[in-house]
C-alpha cells in the first residue's frame, strides 16, 4: 500500500493546521490552560459535527476511549515543553522522535514493512526534523519533548488502528476529538479550578480557532491512515516542523538559522523520496 499524490498533498495540509494551533499555545500566556483551552474547543467543534455524523464502529471504541486517555500526557507533557523552551526547538523534537517509533513498531507488530525508496523518504524527514532542534537548551525543556516523543507514537498507533477499525474515519475522529475535550476538561478543573473558566471567557474565539485546526489536522491524518501505512503518513504529518519553523520566525520572532534551512532541504528531499 503506497501513498498517492493526493493524500500525500491532504497531509501536508494538515501539517499546516497542526502548526498553526501549536504556535497559538505557545503564544499563550499560560500554556497549561491554552492547551487545556484549545482541547475544549476541539472538543465542543467536533461534538457539533459528530451529531450529524454515523457512529463508528464499535470495534473502534476501546481504541478510541485508549487514545482519549493518553491524550492527558500529551497535553501536559506539551504544556511543559513550551513552558520551558523555544517553539522552534521543542516542537521538532516531539514531532520527529514519534515517526520513527511509529515506523519501527509499524514494521515489526503491524507487518508494515516500507519499501527502500520510502524507508529512505522516513529517515532523511527524521534527520531533517531532528536536525532543528540540534544546540543546547533547557534539560526541562528537552525532557518533556521526549516524552511527548514517546506519547505521540503510542496514540499514533492507537488511532491508526483505531481509525481502520471504525470504518467511518470522520466519526471516529469527531468523537475522539469530543471524548478528549471532556476528558481535558475534567483534568483542568482538577488540577486549575475556576481558572479553566475564567481563561476560556477570555479566549473562547481562539480557543475554537485553535481547536477546528486541531481537529482538522488529525482528522486529515486519520483518513490517510486508512489509504496508506501509518508510518508514512506519520512522518508526511511531521513535516509540520517546517510550518512551525516559519511561522514561529515571523509570528514569535524565533531565528531561521543556516542549520534550520539545511534540515528544511532534508526534509524536502525525504519528501521526493516518498514520492512527491
Amino acid at each position: 500500500m503506497e501513498i498517492s499524490l493526493g493524500v500525500t498533498l491532504a497531509v501536508l495540509a494538515a501539517a499546516l493546521l497542526h502548526a498553526t494551533w501549536n504556535v497559538l499555545v505557545k503564544a499563550g500566556a499560560d500554556k497549561e490552560l491554552e492547551t487545556i483551552n484549545i482541547a475544549i474547543g476541539s472538543g465542543l467543534v467536533a461534538l457539533l459535527a459528530a451529531l450529524f455524523l454515523p457512529a463508528p464502529a464499535r470495534a473502534s471504541w476501546p481504541w478510541l476511549a485508549g487514545s482519549a486517555l493518553v491524550h492527558i500526557l500529551y497535553f501536559v507533557f506539551l504544556a511543559g515543553a513550551y513552558r520551558w523552551g523555544e517553539l522552534s526547538y521543542t516542537y521538532p523534537v516531539m514531532r520527529g522522535g514519534g515517526p520513527m517509533i511509529v515506523a519501527l513498531v509499524g514494521a515489526l507488530a503491524l507487518g508494515e514493512v516500507l519499501p527502500p525508496h520510502e524507508t529512505l523518504g522516513v529517515v532523511l524527514i527524521c534527520v531533517g526534523i531532528l536536525a532543528f532542534a540540534a544546540g543546547r537548551h533547557d534539560g526541562r525543556a528537552t525532557s518533556f519533548a521526549l516524552a511527548n516523543a514517546v506519547v505521540i507514537a503510542a496514540y499514533t498507533l492507537i488511532d491508526g488502528q483505531g481509525a481502520r477499525a471504525s470504518g467511518a474515519p470522520a466519526s471516529y475522529t469527531m468523537w475522539f476529538f469530543a471524548a478528549n475535550g471532556a476528558v481535558i476538561f475534567s483534568y483542568g478543573i482538577a488540577r486549575r479550578g475556576r481558572a479553566v473558566g475564567t481563561y476560556w471567557r477570555a479566549h473562547w474565539l481562539k480557543a475554537v480557532i485553535g481547536g477546528s485546526c486541531a481537529a482538522g489536522a488529525y482528522g486529515i491524518a486519520l483518513w490517510a491512515m486508512t489509504r496508506a501505512p501509518i508510518a508514512v503518513v506519520a512522518v508526511l504529518r511531521e513535516t509540520a516542523v517546517i510550518f512551525g519553523a516559519f511561522i514561529a520566525y515571523f509570528v514569535l520572532h524565533e531565528k531561521l538559522t543556516r542549520r534550520r534551512l539545511a534540515a528544511t532541504g532534508a526534509v524536502m528531499l525525504g519528501l521526493i523520496s516518498l514520492k512527491l
